[in-house]
């Protein structure tokens, strides 16, 4: 049987410490950027594959580099949009027992043992998130980073949800459960916005930018 001892945590926290310092470095002179989330499950023949290579090109155009989890689906077609535009197009692949190959798009690619430091520098060199149609994962991000910005623990920045057919039921229950029993307030609802279209997506990332002098 298999015993842990004090070393294997000390190792572990190297490991960690290695992909912060490895990170970190990486994307020192990045510049501005958009993470962008979504189903790894999404075919390229999906209407929402489309739109995100769209979204990933015009944010490109719009001086943004592109962030990724650099898998396939939705992260693909990021990338793909991000590089066909000629932008900066970054991978932070996971390494998973069912092993994700990055995706041929990715231009520059750091992999994670941890998913927690991951989602360090998803949040931390980003300057705005794109949601996707997603499953668990992309609830996850969704969701952190909104906590993130309630509790202001980091600057407001626009969390933009594309696909309102699909968003619709979770908005609902946000406003119809969350809120009307107290567990939100009003404002909480505006942390985020709900669109169809890429150009809404970008439009509302750029303005936001552009209104408060930040880049």
């Amino acid at each position: 049987m298999f015993r842990k001892t004090i070393d294997d945590d000390l190792w572990r926290i190297f490991r960690i410490m290695a992909e912060f310092v490895d990170g970190f470095e990486l994307f020192t002179n990045l510049g501005p950027a958009v993470s962008v989330f979504g189903s790894a499950s999404t075919k390229s023949d999906d209407e929402y594959y489309r739109k995100t290579v769209e979204i990933s090109k015009q944010l490109v155009k719009e001086g943004f580099a592109v962030i990724t989890g650099g898998g396939p689906g939705i992260m693909e077609a990021a990338n793909k949009g991000a590089s066909e535009g000629g932008g900066e197009s970054i991978g932070l692949n996971i390494l998973l027992p069912r092993e994700q190959k990055p995706n041929p798009f990715v231009k520059t690619l750091v992999e994670f043992r941890y998913f927690f430091s991951r989602k360090v520098m998803f949040v931390k060199y980003a300057k705005g998130f794109i949601i996707m149609p997603g499953g668990y994962g992309t609830m996850d991000e969704l969701f952190e980073a909104l906590t993130l910005i309630q509790t202001k623990r980091i600057a407001k920045f626009p969390v933009v949800m594309v696909g309102k057919d699909y968003w619709k039921g979770l908005y609902d229950w946000m406003l119809n459960v969350m809120l009307k029993e107290g567990k939100i307030n009003q404002d909480d609802l505006k942390l985020f916005t709900i669109v169809e279209e890429a150009d809404e997506a970008v439009k509302i990332i750029s303005d936001f930018y552009k209104k408060n002098n930040i880049i």
